[in-house]
């Protein structure tokens, strides 16, 4: 019978202990550990655990870094930094080392204040007898519930630092996607204020000196139509600017307000349903995110039922999150998940048939993930096609509105020398 090693929390003290136990299985040690009064924190067989000591030194490295300065301001925790965080906090606790002591080291060497006093208070919430989901559950604004209920089943099963491990794996392909989509769309958002600025500049600077022009020598002559609008355009903004500017400002504000709200979000994912292209793109990255959010929560031992709340909120996507809703109250009737998924008929054929297979086989959670990994690489080809697409389509835009000013400015020099002649 393997012995663990075990590192937990004195329910009653506070205190943390650590010791030998022999058992069949983590789950029975941890089990047992509970029936003794303990909340196991992390459980390594002794080979394993002897390994990982020895492996500490080099697995967490404490860097020597200045100082912060106190006076300087906290700013925001963002997510981006949950996922070293993560990594590193699980090589502390599969190494065995505390987990209030892997908290001192990750808040030593960390240089943000923000995350610094974060993990400060996640030391303090364990040191006065907490378990960590309960120091997590302190700070929602950071932790979504997708994190706080992986971390509550790692330490029910005593493997936190498994679990740990894999939501870093898991937030780390999230971000990666989340980066990809951000790079494509950062080369139009910059055509799109540059194509902003030399408009602007043209209405302002440049029309005005061709009004003068045209109003001494065509000599009361009509403009053409096109012209006329293009200098009752520069004359309005040039008479407005300010407050043409503080409107643009407003309207973008306002915009955003409203597309938080529920009427707002479902106006939104209309609309960028019938944009070609987008609308597909949008349902297959919902997708990935719900199917790799279910598979990781399944793993992890969470209940369907919660699993499935959790990959709805996480889908980010109207149609997708009403579908898993759909398929939360049939599953709750006693159906599977993939008759549930097929009677909604809004999740690809794929994924139903995929699902199936895993539930066959018992290997649901493996093959969600594998749904999630095909739909990120289909995600990855879309956006490189959009974006093969988008930059040319608005190369020709910039070319029509330019040509449109240059051709405003032009029919009147050849009505001018018309008039010469």
């Amino acid at each position: 019978m393997p012995t663990y090693t075990y590192t937990a929390i004195e329910q009653a003290t506070g205190r943390e202990r650590q010791g030998k136990l022999e058992g069949s299985s983590r789950t029975q040690v941890a089990a047992r550990l509970k029936q003794q009064g303990l909340s196991p924190i992390s459980l390594l067989e002794t080979d394993a655990a002897t390994t990982a000591q020895r492996s500490v030194a080099r697995a967490v490295i404490n860097r020597s870094r200045p100082r912060i300065s106190q006076w300087l301001p906290r700013g925001k925790v963002r997510r981006r930094q949950l996922v070293p965080f993560t990594r590193q906090l699980a090589t502390l606790v599969n190494a065995g080392v505390p987990l209030a002591r892997g908290l001192e080291i990750l808040q030593r060497q960390e240089r943000h204040p923000a995350f610094q006093a974060l993990l400060v208070d996640l030391a303090r919430a364990i040191g006065s007898g907490g378990n960590f989901s309960d120091g997590l559950r302190r700070h929602p604004a950071v932790f979504d519930r997708l994190y706080l209920t992986m971390t509550r089943s790692g330490e029910a099963a005593g493997l936190l630092g498994p679990v740990l491990e894999r939501q870093a794996q898991f937030m780390e392909k999230a971000e990666r996607l989340r980066g990809r989509i951000k790079t494509a769309l950062t080369y139009p958002v910059i055509i799109m204020l540059l194509a902003t600025a030399i408009l602007t500049v043209l209405l302002v600077f440049v029309v005005p000196k061709f009004e003068s022009i045209f109003s001494g020598l065509l000599k009361g002559q009509p403009l053409p139509a096109l012209t006329v609008a293009l200098l009752m355009l520069s004359s309005v903004l040039r008479a407005h600017f300010l407050l043409t500017v503080v409107g643009g400002g407003l309207g973008v504000l306002l915009g955003r307000w409203l597309m938080r709200t529920e009427r707002g979000s479902r106006t939104k994912e209309r609309v960028l349903h019938w944009i070609p292209g987008v609308g597909d793109l949008r349902l297959k990255a919902a997708v990935a995110r719900a199917t790799r959010t279910l598979g990781a929560l399944l793993e992890g031992g969470v209940p369907i039922l919660e699993a499935l709340a959790i990959a709805r909120d996480a889908a980010g996507s109207g149609p997708v999150a009403g579908a898993l809703d759909e398929c939360c109250a049939r599953v709750k009737q006693g159906e599977t998940l993939s008759g549930a998924l097929e009677e909604t008929s809004v999740l690809p054929g794929l994924v139903t048939g995929m699902v199936q297979v895993g539930e066959e086989t018992g290997a649901l959670p493996e093959m969600l993930r594998r749904i999630a990994d095909a739909y990120d690489e289909e995600v990855d080809q879309a956006v490189a096609g959009l974006t093969a697409l988008l930059e040319p389509a608005m190369v020709v835009g910039m070319a029509v509105v330019v040509g449109g000013i240059v051709l405003a400015l032009f029919l009147p020099i050849v009505s001018i020398i018309q008039h010469l002649q």
